[in-house]
């Protein structure tokens, strides 16, 4: 902790070694949350590159994080994924698969994997956005309960709570009369 607020004392200078290792340390971790939150390589790769954007605009206007520069990169990363939705909302696109065919899977396999994939997509949209950010954290970049807890700024138990609740919902949403309801 001591160590990003050096780090991020030498950014407000805009250093640019700083800027660098800021890059460097929390780049991997945004992508992988934004990439579980959007199953979209190249836009989670695009929204990514925002939330270091908005970093170094925050740092020019003086309006870069005081405390924590952790949280507040997931801060953003969850308001750019935010507003991604929003405009997809707007403008429905179909997705189209360019990645290369596999030897392992058979076409009913990869079928199969699609639908599993977009159905869990959907329903983690039905989830709150605590929920969301919560399975986002754990299962897609991997954090602890407590580095969750942290970066949400909530109690560990809270984090608990929510994980549970909402690996609850998902498992309602998906396997309908599957699981307690």
């Amino acid at each position: 902790m001591q160590d990003e607020l050096i780090l991020l004392n030498r950014a407000r200078s805009l250093d640019q070694e700083a800027l660098a290792q800021i890059h460097d340390l929390y780049y991997v971790p945004i992508y992988r949350y934004i990439a579980f939150r959007i199953n979209e390589h190249e836009t989670a790769e695009d929204l990514t590159s925002e939330v270091f954007t908005r970093l170094l605009s925050a740092l020019r206007d003086h309006t870069a994080p005081q405390k924590t520069l952790r949280g507040w990169l997931f801060s953003v990363a969850s308001r750019v994924v935010k507003d991604h939705y929003r405009k997809q909302y707007r403008r429905k696109q179909t997705e189209l698969d360019e990645s290369m065919p596999s030897l392992v899977a058979t076409p009913d396999q990869k079928v199969e994997m699609k639908l599993t994939n977009e159905n869990l997509r959907q329903a983690i949209t039905k989830l709150t956005e605590d929920q969301q950010q919560v399975i986002a954290l754990r299962f897609g970049y991997e954090m602890s309960i407590r580095d969750v807890a942290q970066t949400i700024g909530k109690s560990e138990g809270a984090i608990k709570m929510l994980q549970a609740r909402a690996v609850a919902a998902l498992s309602r949403i998906m396997v309908p009369g599957g699981a307690n309801s």
